[in-house]
């Protein structure tokens, strides 16, 4: 906009209607730059009329419910006396129909990185001491403080108020306060950065869904052990990453300069295709976060350190600027389909009962819902219903696709569930199969790949040991080629579906690809299972 120097009322009406609009299209974000012609002239206003510009821009933004920061003002060189100005000005607004903007993203990176530290560091406010008690918080099992290691996956948030605040842990809230006064909530998925713990940080990426992941290298060590397969594992499943190189205080500058290069060095190879951006102001934070969410080949990097806080804010900066990548028409496309649940996590809570984490791939969820949940072992869906939910620690009544929650079930057996599974409404039909075939690349593999081979599947939350029953119009395959395979779970069938994207593992083999072709195993034979006792049967 160049300037909305008091307006018209019919001109205001329609700048507000346009700001609904923006709104709607950025779910919630909108991001205005005012004294910059539309062909994108910088042109600049004086004191007086950017003041008026901005008063304009808070009344359009109180008429709609939104709240406006500005992000940065600059002076531009314009041929006149008159200091001239622009200013990038963020306009946020919480849609009606949720608590606040969700965004998720997963942390990777080598072992003894910083993962934790960083994310203790973000998520409570507090700077480490260097040997490691940021991270404490975050830590869930005696072994993990013990070593200093993760290896289960943690989820941490962090929220942003509507002026663009941070709102952690630092001032003793609770989950649920850090809930209610933010307006935007970015969820870690804080996953493990030790190589015998692989699995679980493929688990982590396949089946939360995150929309961003930050890769953490350290600066004194470079890329080194699982740096560059994690790298691969964002890139094989087109997860847009930025990277963090921390630690920065311990070493000198010409070996984070030295890590810097290397980092671009190998984003810029032929296999990645990526733009580095290295972030050293809060200018290149802004930009780097607009133009990150537009095209995912750009990579911004910054370096910062947990111990001096050198360069936080602007990661700080960053994320809150980080729009969601979905359109608002997506997400209601999705939101039209059937009931779909991808159980993650089950647990058992006292005077609750049985728990069940995981992600909302379509339709909506309520409370009291009855759905089905499967395949069992014997390729059977168990009907059961939804007591209540709850979505980052506080009670929700409805839960939208694409949402992380965990749902309870109240008296239903625990023993009946494993993860992989699905909850699904009744009316779908769901195809479930043994049998598939796949479109899959090589990626490294020691000696030929070929018919009998064992490999461990990752297909969204679906995870088990499949054998190659038959790779089409060849006999075996070596790395780096490409081929339609026929696989055969070992165990139980699985939910899965045409297109899903597919990762599989044996040791050092790796490959990845697509479903193509599934030999369902149609439901209508196997029905819903009946013969339950009556205690599990009261809904």
């Amino acid at each position: 906009q160049l300037k909305l120097v008091n307006p018209s009322q019919y001109r205001f009406e329609h700048l507000v209607t346009q700001m609904k609009w923006r709104l709607q299209e950025g779910r919630g974000e909108a991001v205005y730059q005012i004294g910059v012609e539309d062909n994108g002239l910088l042109v600049g206003l004086s004191e007086e009329e950017m003041r008026a510009s901005l008063k304009t821009l808070r009344r359009m933004a109180e008429k709609v419910g939104a709240d406006i920061t500005v992000l940065r003002e600059r002076e531009v060189d314009y041929d006149s006396d008159v200091p001239r100005k622009i200013t990038e000005v963020l306009v946020r607004k919480v849609p009606d129909n949720q608590q606040f903007l969700d965004l998720r993203v997963a942390v990777l990176g080598n072992v003894d990185s910083g993962k934790s530290t960083l994310l203790g560091v973000l998520t409570q406010g507090e700077l480490d001491n260097g040997r490691g008690r940021a991270r404490l918080n975050l830590f869930r099992h005696l072994h993990e403080i013990q070593s200093g290691r993760t290896s289960s996956i943690s989820f941490e948030i962090l929220g942003f108020n509507s002026k663009g605040e941070v709102v952690n842990y630092s001032d003793s809230r609770t989950a649920e306060e850090i809930c209610e006064s933010s307006s935007k909530m970015i969820t870690f998925i804080d996953l493990a950065g030790h190589h015998k713990y692989l699995k679980t940080t493929i688990f982590g990426l396949t089946s939360y869904c995150p929309d961003f992941a930050m890769l953490v290298v350290s600066a004194n060590t470079g890329i080194a052990g699982t740096t560059r397969e994690h790298l691969g594992l964002a890139m094989a499943l087109k997860v847009p990453f930025f990277i963090v190189i921390s630690k920065v205080d311990l070493c000198s500058k010409a070996t984070v300069e030295r890590t810097v290069k290397q980092l671009e060095r190998i984003l810029k190879q032929p296999g990645c295709n990526k733009l580095p951006l290295l972030v050293n102001s809060d200018d290149d934070a802004v930009t780097a976060a607009q133009q990150f969410a537009q095209s995912p080949n750009i990579t911004p990097i910054f370096t910062l350190s947990s111990v001096s806080g050198e360069n936080l804010d602007l990661l700080k900066v960053f994320l809150n600027i980080l729009p969601p990548l979905t359109n608002s028409k997506e997400q209601e496309e999705l939101m039209q389909q059937l009931t779909e649940f991808q159980v993650d996590e089950i647990y058992t809570v006292p005077e609750v009962g049985t728990v069940v984490g995981g992600t909302l791939s379509s339709g909506i969820c309520r409370e009291g819902e009855n759905l089905v949940v499967g395949p069992t072992d014997d390729g059977k869906f168990l009907r059961l219903k939804v007591c209540s939910i709850q979505r980052n620690r506080s009670a929700c009544r409805v839960l939208r696709a694409g949402q992380a929650a965990t749902l309870a079930l109240g008296s239903f057996d625990r023993s009946l569930l494993r993860k992989g599974m699905v909850m699904v409404s009744p009316e779908m039909n769901p195809t479930i199969c043994s049998v598939f075939e796949a479109e899959i690349v090589l990626l490294f593999h020691a000696t030929t790949f070929r018919k009998g081979f064992q490999v461990t599947v990752h297909v969204g939350n679906v995870r088990q040991t499949a054998i190659v029953e038959k790779i089409h119009g060849k006999d075996k395959l070596r790395t780096g080629e490409k081929a339609v395979v026929r696989f055969r779970f070992i165990k139980h069938p699985e939910y899965l579906k045409i297109g899903a994207k597919l990762l599989f593992r044996e040791g050092v083999t790796k490959g990845i690809g697509h479903v193509t072709d599934l030999q369902a195993i149609t439901t209508k034979e196997n029905g819903l299972e009946e013969s339950l006792g009556p205690r599990q049967l009261s809904f």
